[in-house]
C-alpha cells in the first residue's frame, strides 16, 4: 500500500503541522479532512525515491544504447556532439 501526502486547503495547521501522511490503498478514495484537526485538506504530489545509480543512465554508452544524442555548450551559440547519431555540431553562424 503506497503512502499518500495530505495538506490542509488553507495551508499550515498548529495541530496536524501542516502536512500529513497516510497509508491507504489505491483503490481507496482520497481523504477529504485531516484525521488530527478536522480541517479540509487535498492530497498533495511529493517527491520519491529513486534506485537508479544517475551516473550509469546518463553514461555516453547507455545514451546511444537507447538511441539519444548529447550535445554539450562550447560557445555561446554553439554545441558539440558527444555521443550519439546526428550532426556534429549545433548552432553558431
Amino acid at each position: 500500500m503506497p503512502i499518500y501526502e495530505y495538506e490542509p486547503d488553507d495551508g499550515k495547521c498548529d495541530q496536524c503541522g501542516g502536512r500529513f501522511e497516510a497509508l491507504q490503498r489505491i483503490s481507496d478514495p482520497p481523504l477529504t479532512s485531516c484525521p488530527d484537526c478536522g480541517k479540509s485538506c487535498h492530497r498533495v504530489l511529493s517527491a520519491f525515491a529513486t534506485i537508479a545509480d544517475e551516473s550509469k543512465l546518463l553514461s555516453q554508452k547507455n545514451l546511444e544504447k537507447h538511441g539519444f544524442t548529447r550535445y554539450e555548450k562550447t560557445g555561446e551559440s554553439t554545441y558539440e556532439k558527444t555521443c550519439g547519431k546526428g550532426p556534429e555540431t549545433l548552432g553558431g553562424e
